[in-house]
C-alpha cells in the first residue's frame, strides 16, 4: 500500500534534518536539502511502502548525493576548476555539547568510509545492518568502520587544548 500524507509527514519530521546532515558529505547547502526533498518525494511515489522507510530514505539520499557529486565533479573538471570550492558544514546547528565547527572538523578528518558510518549511526540512527546495506559490505565491516571513526574522533578530541601559556 502507499504511503499516506500523515506518514509522510511524521517520517518528514523524524529523519529530514538527520537526512540533510547524511547528505552534506556530498552536497553542500540547497543541494543537500534538494536531494532529501527528492527522496522524500520518490517515497512518497512508491507503490508500496518501503519495510524500512528510514533505510530507504537513507539509501536513497545516498544514490542521490554521490550521483549528483560525481556530476559536479565532472563539470568541474570540464570547466578547469582545480579542487572543491568551499560550502556550509555538514551541519549548521551548533550544539551546546559540542561545537559545529570543531565537529566538522573533526569529521572531515576521518575517511570516507568510517565518516558515512558514524554519521549514519550518531545523526541518522542507523543500525548497523542498514549501514552495512547503505556501504555495500557486511555488518561486522560496518561496525569496525563505526568504532574505527569514533576511535580517531576521541583520540583528536583528547589532544590538550594549544595555549600561550605553558603553566596553564
Amino acid at each position: 500500500m502507499a504511503i499516506g500524507p500523515d506518514e509522510l509527514g511524521r517520517l518528514f519530521g523524524a529523519h529530514a534534518a538527520a537526512l540533510v546532515l547524511y547528505a552534506r558529505q556530498w552536497r553542500d547547502g540547497p543541494g543537500a536539502e534538494d536531494v532529501v526533498q527528492d527522496a522524500f518525494i520518490a517515497l512518497a511515489l512508491q507503490p508500496r511502502t518501503p519495510e524500512r522507510p528510514a533505510a530507504w530514505l537513507h539509501r536513497t539520499v545516498r544514490n542521490a548525493a554521490l550521483s549528483a557529486w560525481r556530476g559536479s565533479k565532472r563539470r568541474r573538471a570540464r570547466e578547469a576548476r582545480a579542487g572543491r570550492p568551499e560550502g556550509e558544514p555538514w551541519f549548521t546547528a551548533v550544539d551546546d555539547r559540542l561545537d559545529a565547527r570543531e565537529a566538522v572538523a573533526l569529521l572531515a578528518g576521518l575517511d570516507d568510509e568510517p565518516r558515512e558510518a558514524v554519521t549514519a549511526r550518531i545523526w541518522g540512527g542507523l543500525t548497523f545492518e542498514e549501514i552495512a546495506a547503505l556501504q555495500g559490505c557486511s555488518t561486522a565491516a560496518a561496525h569496525r568502520r563505526y568504532k574505527a571513526g569514533l576511535a580517531r574522533l576521541l583520540e583528536r578530541l583528547e589532544r590538550p587544548c594549544p595555549t600561550t601559556d605553558p603553566t596553564t
